[in-house]
């Protein structure tokens, strides 16, 4: 039996004000661009969360369970749901009460502190769980970090905090002769599984499906269930890993996305050796086939695969290094409030929209970009950090050291 595993992800930043500009500082600490981020989130409910949510529990409920599939919610996500579509909250209930659908952990604010901070990163991964607890019930048991970062050392963490399973990017380089279609252990873990995103066919359906130059345009749910049967007999679990806002928002409902998705359980069901599971579900059924190590971190952006999408070039490296080198001031303070503040300033979209790569993977960094160009968003991002800085240094002005930007 082979099993298709879809994942979503679920994420929306609190975006910035573009008018924040240089005189707004010492004077002005509404940062947050409100009328933007509700608009957007107005949208891509109506594009993409309430419909897809609605066609997720037909699916569910005409193929009485057989259909499954997994979310991943940014605490920050929920928190706009909150705010501005508190009904997608109510539709992402019913759907977990099916009993087919899992909720996987991350961290809360969709941040890089896997890579500059252990004791915020286990931070923000309880406040996610709590988060989780509290509009859910639920507990989650399989951890997906920020845009699939991973290397060895995250797994390592990931299984000290008891968690039983990690996804991660099947990156050719590091996968070579093997196939992402099995269930895998990390090198230095004795419990954790690893299930990697097979990327070819997750990005026909999240990036090529309305591609009219491509040569399996227009994509049909026979065409790609031929795809995942061809599988048969050399893999035992397909990972379709994707943006939830693929269906509706990514690839419009013009293009077919959602009759798309409402034919594809059938095709896939329709061979006996096939069905669908959650991650979870595949921990409880599979074996690792043997161990990986992914010495480097990895990701699931851009063709490199690494973590060029928001560190690397100085607006970048420079803007996350000033953030993180006030973590001790901020929660020595104890304000919840600026801590809050503070975090949601970590949100990894901030570092996305600074990308200056170009060529191949130019136009993707383009389309999710609310700035004209990467410098503006440096410039509006490190205007707010240094207002945030100075009423840090107001409240407490022993920590002026604490970063090179007060001193």
């Amino acid at each position: 039996m082979t099993s298709i595993c879809f994942y979503f992800q679920v994420h929306q930043p609190f975006r910035l004000r573009k008018d924040y500009d240089f005189f707004k500082i010492g004077h002005d600490f509404h940062y947050e661009d409100l009328p933007n981020n509700r608009a957007i989130m107005s949208k891509v409910a109506d594009k993409c969360y309430r419909p897809m949510n609605q066609l997720l529990l037909d699916l569910i409920q005409r193929w009485e369970g057989r259909f499954r599939v997994a979310f991943s919610i940014s605490g920050v996500c929920l928190e706009q749901f909150e705010l501005y579509a508190p009904d997608v909250i109510d539709s992402f209930r019913r759907l977990v009460d099916t009993g087919c659908v899992e909720l996987l952990s991350e961290t809360y604010y969709h941040s890089l502190s896997s890579v500059f901070s252990p004791t915020e990163f286990t931070e923000q991964i309880h406040l996610h769980r709590q988060k989780l607890s509290d509009l859910f019930d639920y507990e989650p048991q399989v951890f997906r970090n920020t845009e699939l970062i991973y290397s060895d050392d995250i797994a390592k963490r990931i299984e000290e905090l008891g968690f039983r399973g990690i996804l991660a990017e099947g990156v050719d380089r590091i996968l070579d002769w093997r196939s992402p279609n099995y269930l895998y252990q990390p090198a230095p873990c004795r419990k954790l599984g690893l299930l990697l995103k097979n990327y070819r066919l997750s990005d026909d359906v999240a990036f090529r499906f309305s591609n009219r130059d491509w040569t399996a345009w227009p994509l049909t749910a026979p065409t790609f269930a031929h795809w995942l049967h061809q599988v048969a007999g050399n893999g035992e679990v397909i990972n379709l890993f994707m943006d939830y806002e693929t269906f509706g928002e990514h690839q419009w409902a013009e293009t077919g996305i959602f009759h798309f998705m409402d034919a594809l359980p059938g095709q896939v069901l329709a061979h006996p050796d096939f069905n669908f599971a959650t991650p979870r579900e595949v921990l409880g059924t599979r074996q690792p086939i043997g161990k990986l190590t992914y010495p480097h971190y990895v990701s699931w952006a851009d063709i490199d695969r690494d973590l060029s999408a928001w560190l690397g070039n100085s607006l970048q490296d420079s803007s996350i290094e000033r953030i993180y080198a006030i973590e001790r001031a901020v929660k020595a303070i104890g304000d919840p409030a600026l801590l809050h503040t503070w975090r949601k300033l970590q949100t990894s979209d901030h570092f996305y929209y600074m990308c200056t790569k170009w060529f191949a993977d130019g136009d993707v960094h383009k389309y999710f970009n609310p700035y004209s160009s990467p410098y503006d968003a440096h410039v509006i991002y490190n205007n707010v950090l240094a207002d945030f800085e100075q009423r840090l240094f107001q409240r407490f002005p022993s920590f002026v050291g604490e970063s090179q930007y007060l001193s």
